[in-house]
């Protein structure tokens, strides 16, 4: 068995471990039920149903309520984050789906020209709706899916976006948007359009009372869309890892290896406005990224043994010790890696990575 394969099931067991537990204040809360209720009872209400997935795992983000919801033209799929997923595999997907008679659309809720496509496909669709003889309805699309896809940082550029169209004056309203999974508590509605108006409904995240498959949950975990104290940041890095070391992310890297290591002085890096203590400044950033290169690069042994990307990973973490500027004694140095690696990863910083593939489907879309 390789590490990957023994940490999807270390990571879905500590997951399912959890989902068993029906008093966890970490998993299927009555918060989470209740809003599950609430956005089951709406969905014949609205016109349009965009259900949003994570570009990175198109599968497993899927959103078990709206399972019983046939593709059809009231059901959206829409694959968010597209900028952290690996472009070829995002293409294959978008193609997959298409094929499945599904309507799908990528989009970056942080660029404004994607989010002005995606407003003009939601439009085009709404001239598709059957029409009621009001001239003058207002249309609801709501927002479905899962924690920490997404929604509220989409449904806010859709609403800025579309009040600018549409030369609307006044005070912008806002979803909540966090990094951590479980912020959004109710349904609350934003304009995106005039004539028709188009109302979006941002919705909490909902996650199914019990996942079953071990790789899901790992996939689930390691993107954020599950907080990362159910399974530990450690184990979610030493994944990261596990992937990172088998893909070619860090061939592309190689130059700043050759670029030699950073020898700016203290001065020089306080006139940059450069600190050692923020991980997410360009120059930790391809600190981290050279010495990851080096030390993969000098790793010619067999990855796909455990043992072998175990050595490895132990190594990668010391290297990264070094590229977070953390002291050689502290304590608790492997989980703080782990903690600013996850961030790297998470943000796009380390490269792309989709980790549902379509070559190896065998589930539903």
């Amino acid at each position: 068995m390789t590490l990957k394969a023994s940490l999807v099931q270390k990571i879905g067991n500590a997951i399912k471990e959890v989902a068993r537990n029906k008093g966890s204040t970490w998993w299927y809360t009555p918060h989470m039920a209740a809003a599950s209720r609430s956005i089951a009872e709406r969905i014949p209400l609205v016109d349009l149903v965009l259900e949003v997935r994570d570009a990175r795992i198109p599968l497993s983000s899927k959103c078990e309520l709206i399972k019983n919801l046939s593709p059809s033209s009231r059901r959206i799929i829409i694959l968010n984050k597209t900028d952290l997923a690996n472009h070829i595999q995002l293409k294959e997907w978008l193609k997959y789906f298409e094929q499945q008679k599904c309507l799908v659309f990528g989009v970056n809720s942080h660029n404004k020209d994607k989010i002005k496509e995606l407003l003009n496909f939601l439009r085009a669709r709404v001239r598709e709706l059957p029409k009621t003889g009001h001239g003058d309805k207002t249309i609801t699309l709501m927002l479905v899916g899962i924690p920490n896809v997404g929604k509220s940082a989409l449904a806010n550029s859709l609403h800025q976006i579309g009040r600018i169209s549409a030369a609307e004056k006044g005070r912008l309203k806002h979803a909540v948007v966090s990094p951590d999974p479980g912020e959004t508590k109710n349904i609350s509605g934003l304009k995106i359009a005039s004539h028709p108006s188009i109302y979006v409904l941002d919705t909490p995240g909902v996650l199914p009372a019990e996942i079953l498959d071990a790789e899901v949950c790992s996939n689930l975990a390691l993107t954020g869309a599950i907080k990362d104290c159910l399974v530990g940041e450690v184990e979610l890095a030493e994944y990261f890892l596990s992937i990172f070391n088998l893909s070619d992310e860090y061939k592309k890297w190689a130059k700043l290896s050759l670029s030699g290591a950073d020898d700016s002085s203290e001065l020089e890096r306080r006139q940059k406005r450069q600190y050692l203590t923020d991980h997410t400044q360009d120059f930790i950033v391809n600190k981290v990224r050279r010495m990851l290169f080096e030390v993969v690069s000098s790793f010619n042994c067999n990855l796909e043994d455990e043992e072998i990307m175990l050595q490895l990973i132990k190594a990668e973490f010391a290297v990264l010790r070094d590229a977070f500027n953390l002291p050689p004694d502290s304590d608790d140095y492997v989980r703080k890696v782990a903690a600013k690696l996850l961030n790297l990863y998470r943000t796009g910083r380390l490269g792309h990575y989709t980790l549902d593939l379509v070559q190896v489907i065998t589930k539903e879309v």
